[in-house]
């Protein structure tokens, strides 16, 4: 009865206050239409309901970089989209947990797989999973996917980094300049390296040599710094620097040799520079006239582009001139499609009439002659005649027996000659 007598209080205000029955019904519409456009957005945005069957899936990464939870990163399996991270935390062995919310219901193994990896240029990741083969135990949700099993992307700064600010400045520069310099690689690039390497080939003796030579200096500075601190000692010091001045010298004689081959070597090394300098005159020859070249194309394509611009404008307005045509002309078709099938059924007949119309033909042809004679001989059955009348008149034809109309030629008659 409470409740009863409450309704009826309700809608008795309703009823009797000015005013409050439109702000009612006007607070109404206000939510079911919120309520509708939050269906709405709901639905396009994505995502999950809480009623519906979902997976947690926890993998262990060294590194997570370009992650952010906030974004919604996807994660995908077999290229399908089918959750996203919901939370990351770092370890005491520093190391990344991610944690992750699948859509549906999904079994992972032991041996399954998970791959940090960017989906644009702006680093912006997303995680792929392989779920792993029923060799393996199925993994708990608690358990991640351990770091052995897990891969992330190698980032440009991780191969910077090693570098100190003169080779980076050194590596921007090499990767703009080599843009230009390999422009005409593959026709002239391998001629080039091939020299190259013949050249560092003739400079190996050299370079041998010259570090043999660095090793001996350095052992002779040794030396010297040696003396330098026993002169003043004794005798016995004075005489083993003689000793080790002696050796030291010797050593330099035994160079000698080295030191003349490697001068001797140095003739060809120039032939093979000069060679080598030829061939990059030859390639700079070349490069001023396809520049002149690309230069007068550049100066001729925007009014070739103009001129294509103008044909498009006139073929705009053909196509909008014959639009008024092809207007008045669809009805005209779609009027003629019964006929047209009409005609279909009709040629189908005649085809079957027409098959013959060859035998039938050959066979008039062989008659031919005879027709006409006939008909010129019977002008008229009745062309006859005397004071009494017309007088019937036959016309009998007999071919020859050559002619193979009768069925007996007289050669084949009994008796007949």
């Amino acid at each position: 009865m409470t409740g009863q007598t409450r309704t009826s209080q309700w809608k008795e205000k309703l009823a009797t206050v000015p005013g409050l029955s439109r702000d009612v019904t006007a607070v109404v519409l206000m939510l079911v239409v919120g309520l509708i456009t939050t269906v709405a957005i709901k639905s396009n945005l994505g995502g999950t309901y809480p009623w519906n069957a979902s997976t947690i899936v926890r993998a262990e990464f060294s590194q997570v970089p370009g992650l952010n939870p906030q974004s919604k990163t996807a994660v995908t399996i077999a290229g399908v989209t089918v959750g996203t991270v919901t939370h990351t935390e770092a370890t005491d062995h520093n190391t990344a947990i991610i944690t992750m919310k699948l859509d549906g219901s999904y079994t992972f193994y032991g041996n399954a797989r998970a791959v940090l990896r960017p989906k644009n240029p702006l680093d912006e990741m997303q995680i792929e999973l392989n779920q792993g083969s029923p060799a393996a135990a199925p993994l708990a949700s608690s358990t991640p996917i351990p770091v052995s099993q897990t891969e992330r992307p190698v980032q440009a700064d991780d191969i910077l980094d090693h570098l100190d600010a003169r080779s980076q400045q050194a590596m921007t520069d090499l990767m703009v300049e080599s843009d230009a310099a390999l422009t005409h690689a593959p026709t002239q690039l391998a001629g080039g390296l091939s020299e190259t390497s013949a050249t560092l080939d003739a400079l190996e003796p050299v370079v041998t040599a010259l570090q043999t030579r660095r090793t001996k200096i350095a052992q002779l500075v040794t030396a010297l710094s040696e003396i330098s601190a026993a002169v003043g000692q004794n005798d016995q010091r004075v005489t083993r620097l003689a000793g080790a001045t002696e050796q030291t010298l010797s050593v330099l004689a035994e160079n000698d040799g080295a030191l003349r081959q490697s001068i001797e070597a140095l003739p060809g090394l120039s032939a093979q520079l000069r060679d080598t300098l030829t061939s990059t005159q030859a390639l700079t020859t070349q490069l001023n006239p396809t520049l002149v070249s690309l230069n007068n194309a550049s100066g001729a394509l925007p009014p070739a582009l103009e001129r294509f611009r103008s044909t498009l404008v006139n073929l705009g307005k053909t196509v909008d001139a014959a639009r008024p045509v092809l207007d008045k002309a669809v009805p005209v078709i779609a009027d003629l499609r019964p006929t047209v099938a009409n005609a279909r059924a009709a040629l189908g007949t005649l085809s079957s009439v027409t098959g013959a119309l060859n035998a039938d033909t050959q066979t008039v042809m062989s008659y031919l002659t005879d027709i006409k004679a006939f008909v010129y001989n019977t002008t008229s059955v009745f062309g006859a005649g005397d004071a009494n009348g017309s007088i019937i008149r036959g016309h009998l034809m007999v071919p020859l027996p050559g002619g193979g109309v009768l069925p007996n030629p007289l050669n084949n008659v009994p008796g007949g000659k």
